[in-house]
């Protein structure tokens, strides 16, 4: 039976109790279509090593093989999008980089066991360097990043642009949850009705997805 508690200690200064497979399972089939939406968007507030992350991963992967595995590009096209569409936040910084670490080693498995050898250097340093911004040490609750120099915590959105040119959004966590559009807007809204659309922190220049690593 897999341990939810890592120590007591961390039980009794942060509340961590990690979250069973089971439960993880349970609770993404609620959602099951969404899961399998290769660019469906997940955030984990509180993602520890990455229970609920992973397990996305894990069934975006099977997907993007079944519909691009035949084309090499294509595949890492896809498989960087299902990437780029996962975000977690964690206060404990050694469960982000076990978390940023899990997350690359799935995309990793299921990518060396397709193409062998010819799995590319340029598209894993891409993962790294999209988990890197996408999983963050912070707090959900103060809206900060954790550690020294603390700021408002900054996402990445990312979208393919002009075929295998991936763009780069910034936006601050904090806007996107305070701005009053957002407060003030209705669960369901009619077409035509103002939507709220935040305005990024800043923009970079479409960038082929095997180069991003090295030029952003």
């Amino acid at each position: 039976m897999e341990s939810q508690v890592i120590s007591k200690k961390r039980v009794a200064e942060h509340g961590e109790v990690l979250t069973g497979k089971s439960e993880v399972d349970a609770m993404l089939d609620l959602v099951k279509q969404e899961t399998e939406r290769i660019d469906s968007r997940f955030l984990e507030p509180a993602c520890g090593t990455g229970n609920f992350l992973s397990e996305i991963l894990e069934r975006k992967l099977p997907f993007v093989e079944v519909r691009y595995g035949k084309s090499q590009i294509e595949y890492e096209r896809y498989a960087i999008l299902a990437v780029s569409s996962i975000y977690g936040i964690d206060i404990l910084e050694d469960n982000v980089q076990q978390c940023r670490q899990r997350l690359f080693e799935i995309f990793e498995s299921h990518y060396s066991r397709i193409f062998k050898d010819k799995a590319k250097k340029e598209c894993c340093e891409t993962v790294r360097f999209l988990l890197k911004r996408n999983i963050i040490w912070g707090d959900a609750l103060t809206l900060k990043t954790a550690g020294e120099g603390s700021e408002y915590i900054v996402f990445s959105e990312w979208s393919f642009v002009s075929g295998n040119k991936l763009k780069r959004r910034d936006f601050t966590f904090h806007d996107l949850l305070d701005h009053e559009g957002m407060k003030e807007l209705p669960l369901f809204s009619d077409i035509g009705e103002d939507v709220f659309i935040p305005e990024a922190k800043k923009e970079y220049p479409p960038t082929h997805f095997l180069e991003i690593a090295r030029v952003q």
